[in-house]
């Protein structure tokens, strides 16, 4: 009832917000007004008659060739302006959403526009807008935008959605679909003489979820979308990861993994699984043909005693790991599933993963993104105790979802499919933050809702035609390494981490290498993208001290298999197979 009530609000926002923005623009000029033109249609009084009543127009500014913008440190998750723009028209618009809460959004319109218009999302409970992401758009001649999600605050913060229904509300969904309707209707009225023709997504973690989430509500929204490791089950993840928390705690119980057994057995791991894909090059990239066997780390006199004491003499450099130990890490891996009905609750983490393990395992009490949900979102209780966890939390989440955040109307994409759309979702092997499995579980259900049937017929590549999933070996949550894996790839937030003026992957910007290049291709010529060709740098962050790796990243279920001859480091000795 309550996921039907929150589509017909959708519905009847779509609905207003339309017959808002019918008005008439503004900016009429005659037919042909160029690109050097358009500077002087960034006037606060034009847009500022074009808005709804609902909505207000808090700044505008021209910005030349070559300059920046951004709100700098008051905008907490995203303080870093990006630089060497190129000359455009920087807008700041909020828009009340309800009597008790508003979002914002900025726009980039750049003076050189070739038609299309880019969305990007957010990460974690973050309130701010995305303007580093935002930079991807018109460095490639693109408008772009990006939601505040109806608040300021940084990623794990969650106070703000104390008793605060609405503004969970924007969080949700309602900013990100609000924004891209008025968005668009503002960028078609801008370049009144040129229409808007592509209409693209790209985020990742909870930016992928928001992209999930709308292409499933309104699927018209985007043309094409670039999901990164997506967070799109939060009613499950975001209690899960209390779960997980316990696992690990307390930290003076002596099941306890420290930081330094985390590292132990993230180096076995590598042993056991490096050579499972025929290749030794410290990357696991085929996970799922490794059988573990974590005893090869037990303490000798656990193995005598079966005892839990770990009698190394330097526990700070641990060389075994005790039978507590191992059962804690066990757990991480494995999925976790209601008692009750044994349906699945959540899948583990990939083993790979454990150099991000501290995100989730490393404090004195369970992760903010799980404590703070729950307190914050579910309960209203700012003193609720993370050790009475267990898995009634997660089936009350399950039932009343706040906000509405759960992206799992898989069926819905059969609309993006039949109107043409294209997705392409991509994960890292080494998430250990966002489970890796989970975007598989995601990538099965719809294959499973859509039955492999495209117009009344049935498919014999599934969900190939239209929504194609990407596995990275080596790659963290979103972006980086800790093996020197080639991970970058045109995701969401990674050119932004390699400096504050990098545009897509620095001497690679091309659709080959590229996934939001490669994604153009696809929805606008028909060229169906089989893989992307990953890098790494000798320098992880600095792609002047030159390549290190390159490797083809594959469709799933095929994957980079290496010709044996050529140099592992090098493309060309990669090919995709199943």
């Amino acid at each position: 009832m309550l996921a039907i009530s929150a589509s017909a609000v959708l519905v009847a926002t779509t609905a207003v917000s339309l017959a808002f923005y019918t008005l008439a623009s503004p900016f009429e000029a005659p037919h042909g007004l160029g690109a050097s033109q358009a500077r002087s249609r960034c006037d606060r009084a034009s847009f500022a008659r074009l808005l709804p009543a609902h909505a207000t127009l808090e700044s505008i500014a021209v910005v030349r060739e070559n300059g920046n913008y951004g709100e700098g440190a008051a905008d907490i998750p995203y303080p870093r302006n990006p630089t060497n723009l190129p000359a455009l028209c920087a807008v700041i618009v909020g828009v009340r959403s309800s009597s008790s809460s508003s979002y914002r959004f900025g726009l980039f319109l750049p003076d050189d526009w070739n038609s299309r218009f880019l969305v990007v999302g957010n990460g974690g409970f973050a309130g701010g807008i995305n303007w580093l992401d935002m930079a991807a758009g018109p460095r490639i001649g693109m408008a772009s935008l990006s939601t505040d999600t109806g608040h300021s605050g940084g990623t794990t913060d969650s106070t703000w959605a104390l008793n605060q229904p609405e503004r969970r509300t924007d969080w949700g969904w309602r900013a990100i679909h609000g924004s891209t309707v008025l968005g668009k209707r503002l960028v078609s009225a801008y370049y009144v003489n040129k229409p808007l023709r592509y209409s693209y997504y790209s985020g990742c973690s909870t930016g992928g979820r928001q992209g999930l989430k709308e292409l499933q509500a309104s699927p018209d929204s985007f043309d094409g979308a670039l999901i990164g490791a997506p967070a799109w089950w939060t009613s499950h993840t975001n209690t899960y990861v209390a779960q997980i928390g316990l696992y690990n705690l307390p930290v003076t119980d002596p099941k306890h993994l420290s930081l330094s057994d985390i590292s132990l057995l993230a180096d076995e791991v590598t042993r056991q699984c490096d050579g499972a894909d025929g290749v030794m090059d410290g990357i696991v990239s085929s996970p799922e043909l490794c059988t573990l066997n974590l005893t090869t780390l037990l303490c000798s006199d656990s193995k005598n005693n079966n005892n839990n004491n770990n009698t190394n003499p330097n526990p700070s450099s641990p060389k075994c790991l005790t039978a507590a130990q191992i059962s804690t890490a066990e757990k991480v891996y494995s999925d976790y599933y209601f008692s009750e009905d044994h349906t699945l609750l959540h899948p583990g983490l990939t083993p790979g993963s454990e150099q991000q393990w501290y995100l989730l395992l490393n404090g004195t009490e369970p992760t903010p993104f799980g404590v703070g949900y729950v307190r914050n979102f579910l309960y209203n209780n700012p003193a609720w105790d993370w050790h009475a966890f267990n898995e009634s939390v997660t089936r009350y989440a399950e039932k009343t979802d706040p906000g509405n955040a759960t992206a799992d109307d898989y069926a819905a994409l059969a609309t993006v499919r039949e109107r043409g759309g294209k997705v392409i979702l991509y994960h890292g092997l080494a998430d250990g933050l966002v489970h890796t499995r989970l975007s598989e579980v995601y990538y099965n259900r719809t294959v499973a809702a859509l039955g492999g049937r495209h117009r009344g017929k049935h498919s014999k590549e599934g969900l190939a035609d239209f929504f194609r999933m990407f596995l990275i070996p080596g790659m963290l949550h979103c972006l980086g390494s800790a093996v020197d894996a080639p991970w970058a790839m045109g995701g969401a937030s990674q050119a932004g981490v390699l400096g504050a003026g990098v545009r897509s992957v620095p001497g690679f910007e091309d659709a080959e290498h590229d996934a939001l290049l490669a994604l153009f291709d696809w929805v606008e010529k028909g060229r169906a993208v089989e893989s992307i060709v990953a890098t790494a740098w000798r320098s992880p962050l600095d792609p002047t001290s030159g390549v290190k790796r390159q490797r083809p990243v594959c469709a799933w279920p095929k994957k980079a298999v290496w010709d044996g001859v050529g140099s592992v480091d090098d493309a060309a000795s990669w090919r995709c197979s199943r």
